[in-house]
């Protein structure tokens, strides 16, 4: 991303006595014939919940468009007597406009009157950005609860990583960026892993404790990862033995079983007719009078 502090980087043609300016389409400041101000920058409306998820693809949807300046500070408004305070103006104002879409109407309404977009994204991370105890405390009692119960494999897992990926975002900014030559950092990180394979596991169903105990078997242990894809190939096995799939003779075999069945029938009704006609004769033979 170039710097917005300079002077665009423009190309301007003089034709009599129009002027037309062209940015440079990889400056902050370029807007594309798509962007408009009523363009949804995501799928979801941010409605009080959910902040860091929400966050997350809102900086995604500004880096993509070039725009992450913006909300950041590093697109700071150049002076009042720039030539680029117009063009800065428009794409802030673009930017607003992309964000109050993506709120919900109360949150909206909250900020509506916010005129740079840096002031209206700063409001709102002191509202709901906040890394407080409250919402730790829920993260943590949440995962403590978390069991797959009537989940397969992969939704149990969705669930863990959705909860993990928010207590790392709210944990981010504690978190140590000096230089580590003791590998006491590694280790923590490795022992952060550790634990979450043993919540992973833990929370499967009893029907998974053969694979769990190989699992708890290898030295060392193997990352998440690995041992989510052992569990999966676990679950698809038994699936396959739950449903098995129908030989190809399948077809003669039921046709050879149909005639079977057919040559009973038709043997059953065949002694039932003898027997009816041996009943119907004795009683015919009833008729006629003794012999002397």
């Amino acid at each position: 991303m170039g710097d917005p502090s300079t002077t665009l980087a423009a190309i301007t043609t003089v034709a009599g006595s129009s002027t037309s300016t062209s940015i440079d389409s990889n400056h902050p400041y370029h807007l594309h014939p798509s962007d408009s101000p009523g363009m949804t920058l995501i799928n979801t409306h941010f409605d009080g919940k959910g902040y860091q998820g929400w966050k997350r693809s809102v900086f995604i949807a500004l880096s993509a468009k070039n725009k992450l300046g913006f909300i950041s500070g590093s697109a700071a408004a150049p002076s009042s007597d720039s030539p680029d305070l117009q063009v800065w103006s428009r794409c802030n104002d673009m930017v607003t406009s992309w964000l109050l879409n993506s709120l919900s109407k109360e949150i909206a309404d909250s900020v509506i009157y916010s005129k740079i977009a840096r002031d209206l994204w700063i409001s709102l991370e002191q509202r709901f950005g906040q890394s407080n105890g409250a919402k730790l405390f829920h993260l943590q009692q949440e995962l403590s609860r978390l069991t797959q119960g009537n989940n397969n494999i992969a939704g149990y897992f969705t669930q863990l990583k959705r909860l993990w990926d928010e207590l790392d975002s709210l944990n981010s900014n504690i978190k140590c960026g000096c230089v580590c030559v003791c590998e006491g950092k590694q280790k923590l990180e490795k022992s952060l892993q550790y634990e979450r394979l043993i919540k992973f596991l833990m929370g499967l169903n009893d029907t998974y404790s053969h694979a769990r105990g190989n699992i708890l078997m290898i030295n060392p242990l193997p990352n998440i990862n690995l041992a989510y894809s052992l569990i999966l190939q676990d679950e698809h096995q038994r699936e396959s033995y739950m449903n098995p799939l129908i030989p190809s003779d399948s077809s003669a075999f039921m046709a050879g079983t149909g005639g079977f069945m057919t040559g009973n029938r038709n043997q059953y009704r065949g002694g039932k007719q003898v027997q009816r006609t041996n009943d119907a004769n004795q009683k015919s033979g009833n008729q006629f009078p003794k012999s002397a």
